[in-house]
This record gives C-alpha cells, sequence and structure tokens, in this order.
C-alpha cells in the first residue's frame, strides 16, 4: 500500500510540473510575434512574414500604425486592393496622419477605375478637413482639457480682484468653453464615422455592377479591385447595394467588396 500511494504521489507532481511547464510557456508563445518581430521582417523584404505578423498583431488589437505598416507590406506584395484596404482603415483611426492619407492616395493611382468625385461646395469641403486634422481621441483630449481650463478662468473672473484678470478670465473662459463645444462636436461625428462606416473596397479583379439585385438584371456598368464604394443598401440577401464618388449606383455580390 505504501509504494502504490507514493507511486500515486509522484505522478500526481508529475502532472502538477507538467502543467506548471505549459503555463510557463504560453506567455512566451502569446509574446512570440512582436511588432519589432514584424518590422524587421518588412525591412528584410519578407513581405508575407511581415503580413502574417501585422494580421496577427491587428487581431490583439487593432491601431492605425499596424494597419498602416500591413498596408505597405500588402502594395510590396503587389497586393494593391488589400494594400488600399489597409490604408483605408488606417485613415479611419488617424485622420490627420499625412502619410497614410499619401500612401492611401499613390496606391489609388495604382488602380484601374479612375473616379472624379462629384463637386461639393467649398464650406463643406473645409469643414471635413478640419474634423479630419485629428482623430476622435486628438479631439476628445483638446475637449476634455478646454473645459477645465474655462472652469478655472471662471474662477478667476468670479473672485479675481483686478478688473484685467476678471476680464481675462471672462473672455477667455468663453472662448475655451466655444472650443470646448466645437472639438466635442468634432469627436462626436469622428467616432460616428468610425461606428457607422459604410465604406468598401472591390477586393475581386473584377466585377460587374447590377441595376437591380438579382443575376439577370440589366449591366450597369464594370468597377475593378482597389476601387472604393460607399455601402447604401444591406437589405438584400447577398448583395449590396453601392454608390460611387461620382453618383453611379447599382448592385454587386456581397462577396466581391470587404468593409473598411
Amino acid at each position: 500500500m505504501k509504494v502504490e500511494r507514493k507511486y500515486k504521489i509522484s505522478l500526481w507532481r508529475g502532472l502538477q510540473l507538467m502543467m506548471l511547464a505549459l503555463l510557463l510557456l504560453l506567455p512566451q508563445g502569446a509574446a512570440a510575434i512582436t511588432k519589432q518581430n514584424a518590422d524587421d521582417c518588412y525591412r528584410k523584404g519578407n513581405y508575407q512574414q511581415a503580413i502574417a505578423d501585422y494580421t496577427t498583431l491587428l487581431k490583439q488589437g487593432v491601431s492605425a500604425d499596424l494597419y498602416y505598416n500591413l498596408g505597405n507590406a500588402y502594395y510590396r506584395s503587389d497586393n494593391i486592393a488589400k494594400a488600399i484596404l489597409c490604408y483605408e482603415r488606417a485613415l479611419l483611426l488617424a485622420p490627420g496622419d499625412k502619410d497614410i492619407r499619401f500612401n492611401l492616395q499613390f496606391a489609388n493611382s495604382k488602380t484601374i477605375d479612375k473616379i472624379t468625385p462629384e463637386n461639393e461646395i467649398i464650406f463643406v469641403t473645409w469643414y471635413k478637413s478640419l474634423i479630419n486634422l485629428a482623430s476622435v481621441d486628438t479631439w476628445a483630449h483638446i475637449s476634455v482639457v478646454s473645459i477645465i481650463l474655462a472652469l478655472l478662468l471662471a474662477l478667476v473672473y468670479l473672485f479675481a480682484s483686478r478688473v484685467a484678470l476678471r476680464k481675462t478670465g471672462f473672455f477667455g473662459g468663453l472662448a475655451l468653453l466655444f472650443v470646448f463645444l466645437l472639438t466635442t462636436l468634432f469627436a462626436s461625428q469622428q467616432k460616428s464615422a468610425l461606428e457607422n462606416r459604410c465604406g468598401a473596397i472591390i477586393m475581386s479583379p473584377s466585377v460587374v455592377v447590377k441595376q437591380s439585385p438579382v443575376n439577370n438584371a440589366t449591366d450597369a456598368f464594370v468597377l475593378h479591385e482597389g476601387t472604393r464604394v460607399d455601402i447604401t443598401d444591406n437589405g438584400m440577401k447577398g448583395w449590396k447595394g453601392i454608390r460611387l464618388a461620382d453618383g453611379r449606383e447599382g448592385w454587386i455580390k456581397s462577396t466581391s467588396i470587404e468593409l473598411i
């Protein structure tokens, strides 16, 4: 009986050691892929491995930098459609990043379809450009700082004895209150753009856009991979209603596009 009991204890200790070893190995496996590893693969020209590493890292948490680097790796691999998709996703997270915007425009110049956007009121263009100067997080930070400073200046106005300080507190507080309202509006619209995004990229080499969501419908026009569209209707199974920047509309198979 003593020998059997001793054997059971040894077996239990062996299982404990094996479990401990597995627990020690798990964090190492999870941390095996780092951004530095992916960047090194990219610099060495091992673009397929860099794509795999950046994709794995994005599953752990999205960022504009990772999408930007993944887009670069796809571009170097001559996958223009995937590169554009990644640049578009990066731009959503960091709309003020000039490098992302430049690379996106450069990749778009390599696509077959050349879409001329509809004209819009100059004020609307300026307003969109102003909102896109920063991300939702940046606008939110500015908003918080401005309201705190506005409250401090309100205290100066209420309790300062000198007239000059009271004027500074009053007018400075009003100015910062305006900044708070404006940046809060910008942050809200940036957040809405992220949560309700409807942009998509054509991923098929070419796709026939139909006038209605049925296979035997009349052909409207043809689009090629890398072209951006906006989804206007999700109501038909297997089909998406789309609209181009130049105003043309139609229906395409859902499998032909990937949401930004």
